[in-house]
């Protein structure tokens, strides 16, 4: 039988991390319910999960610093599940690496697919055999200076040095990437990096393009990677070699 998928769950009510563990391990999933931030990264380094579910509002810490420290140090899914449901909140979250942010009280189910969606994005752990080859055959996507390795998920300038990504980075990057030339609109990038639609006020899609283009912009403020078309969506302006 498959191992279970690791998962932390990081919230200083205990009632919640245990109605969490409970759903989240019939639906599969081993989980680790932790309090603070100390005990998260004391689990992070000895059996780090896939994906860390946390909870900003924690007494006498804060749940930003966590997820940047997350971030820095570690390769894992990261979602936001707090009460503070502020869309300056929100956009700190995922300008901070977060890769959702569900605010309470949520539907479980709800909250499990976007679990899912996430871990879905991230690099398999293990693959079988023929999974494997078939990502060992994807395309390295070229523009400008930069590589986007598909298989391996990273990101290289030209001096191959690897750029670090969220996994929310690296999706929309490679829809971007693997649509050159073309407009994508919110919505589209939406779907195909997260599997859902946007609402009229939802700037996920706003703040990874920001994120980006600090990132591989010789001028953030001026780009000339990846275009804002006003009233429509995003481009990648540059030709993207396959190879």
């Amino acid at each position: 039988m498959a191992t279970p998928l690791h998962l932390a769950v990081l919230d200083d009510e205990a009632d919640i991390t245990q109605l969490l563990a409970t759903y989240l391990g019939g639906q599969g999933f081993r989980v680790s319910q932790v309090h603070s931030g100390a005990a998260l990264m004391a689990l992070m380094s000895g059996d780090a999960p896939a994906l860390v579910l946390l909870d900003l509002g924690l007494p006498g810490e804060d749940g930003f610093a966590i997820a940047r420290q997350l971030r820095e140090h570690w390769q894992c899914g990261l979602v936001i599940v707090t009460g503070r449901g502020d869309p300056v909140d929100k956009v700190v979250g995922l300008e901070v690496g977060a890769d959702d942010y569900v605010t309470k009280p949520f539907d479980l189910r709800e909250l499990v697919a976007r679990v899912k969606a996430v871990l879905r994005r991230l690099a398999p752990a293990g693959q079988p055999a023929s999974a494997k080859a078939s990502a060992e055959a994807a395309t390295l996507l070229r523009f400008a200076q930069w590589e986007l390795d598909t298989a391996a998920r990273r990101l290289l300038d030209s001096s191959r040095q690897e750029v670090a990504l969220t996994t929310g980075e690296f999706d929309l990057l490679n829809t971007l990437a693997t649509h050159p030339g073309r407009v994508l609109s919110r919505d589209f990038l939406l779907e195909h990096t997260r599997g859902r639609d946007g609402g009229p006020f939802d700037r996920t899609i706003d703040v990874q393009i920001g994120r980006l283009r600090r990132k591989i912009e010789a001028d953030p403020d001026h780009p000339q990677i990846i275009k804002s078309v006003r009233g429509a969506g995003y481009i990648l302006v540059p030709k993207v070699e396959a190879g």
